[in-house]
């Protein structure tokens, strides 16, 4: 479902794919298309691009595994063996374009823990075989999903060719050569792994991952068990230990023009994923994590258990303009950085993505 925001008031549009799980949606600012991802159950994965100023949505391709290719099947034995099954696509988790100057080009991140490439505008996709060989990937792990996925793409508007990526479970990597050699970034902490491995990069949770688009080189991830920022576009981590009400949350954004302004929904983490203490809060902090607001003006009242998703929290190109949607179908908006929020519905169903388009 789309709104529009006109005259300082926000107006719903029609609904398209009425019945269908839509799990992810994309605007294309180099040619003003739509995408959206579907996640149909039995009948798999499927994407849909709109041109700018077409009547309909045109059916898209999607990622294909090649032939042979394999995931691990359950953990590894007490031998160290890992049981394997083919990779088939269970979910396209993250799209995004190329940069400006690489017409056709969108990026893919899936669940079982791919990264496809598009030259054609989604028509057809190839695996980044670069990083699918990667010896770590042996001990990605699922997360919230039964597989590891891949949620978060970055491209650097600076260079195209500056690639990172967030994997749940499977740490925040990032390559200088378009996708041709991988790096997996440093710092994290895992506070689920035994003592010995809780900075290992590979067993990393990131929940999500963003930069800010006037300076790249800092990135935001909001983790299973904290949050992080890089000040080297994902080669190394400090941990943010200072977030209230709590470090544990999903979604995270970025302000486009100030990297030190970023927000987060928290929650209580792990068995209990609510609110804490039944209270929907958006933390904001403006001073890159040395301090933080908790900002509910506007908000439910508890007891309210409102989860935001990865992708349900998105900020707009003039850095005051906020949504965010959430498990219970709630959606809510700011216009003033978040220091007071208007609820334009609560009877969604759960929202999945949340992304601002300015055409």
């Amino acid at each position: 479902m789309s709104w529009r925001h006109d005259a300082g008031t926000w107006n719903a549009e029609p609904v398209h794919f009425l019945g269908d799980t839509v799990t992810q949606v994309f605007p294309d600012e180099r040619d003003g298309s739509l995408y959206a991802i579907l996640t149909l159950g039995h009948f798999g994965a499927k994407l849909r691009r709109l041109p700018s100023g077409a009547p309909e949505w045109i059916e898209c391709g999607v990622p294909v595994y090649p032939e042979g290719a394999e995931v691990n099947d359950g953990p590894p034995r007490e031998d160290g063996s890992v049981k394997k099954k083919p990779a088939t696509l269970k979910e396209i988790w993250a799209l995004e374009s190329g940069g400006h100057d690489q017409p056709g080009v969108l990026w893919a991140g899936t669940i079982p823990g791919g990264l496809f490439r598009s030259n054609d505008l989604g028509a057809t996709w190839a695996l980044i075989e670069s990083l699918w060989d990667r010896p770590e990937r042996a001990q990605w792990f699922g997360g919230g999903k039964d597989e590891p996925g891949i949620h978060s793409v970055c491209i650097d508007p600076r260079d195209s060719r500056h690639i990172a990526i967030g994997i749940s479970c499977g740490g925040a990597w990032f390559s200088s050569d378009g996708g041709a050699s991988w790096t997996v970034g440093q710092g994290m902490r895992a506070e689920y792994m035994p003592p010995n491995l809780a900075y290992e990069p590979s067993a990393q949770d990131p929940h999500r991952m963003v930069h800010c688009p006037a300076s790249p080189d800092r990135m935001w991830v909001q983790h299973h068990n904290g949050v992080f920022r890089s000040d080297d576009f994902a080669a190394n981590w400090t941990e943010i230990t200072n977030v209230p009400p709590a470090p544990f949350g999903f979604a995270v954004a970025v302000h486009p023009q100030k990297p030190d302004t970023a927000w987060l929904v928290p929650a209580v983490k792990d068995e209990i994923r609510v609110p804490v203490d039944a209270r929907v809060v958006v933390s904001r902090t403006n001073d890159g994590g040395r301090t933080f607001q908790v900002l509910s003006n506007g908000l439910p009242e508890p007891p309210a258990y409102d989860i935001v998703y990865r992708h349900a929290l998105d900020v707009a190109a003039d850095g005051n303009t906020l949504a965010f949607g959430s498990t219970t179908g709630g959606l809510w908006v700011s216009g003033n950085g978040g220091d007071s929020w208007t609820c334009l519905t609560h009877t969604l169903p759960p929202v999945y993505a949340v992304r601002f388009s300015e055409f």
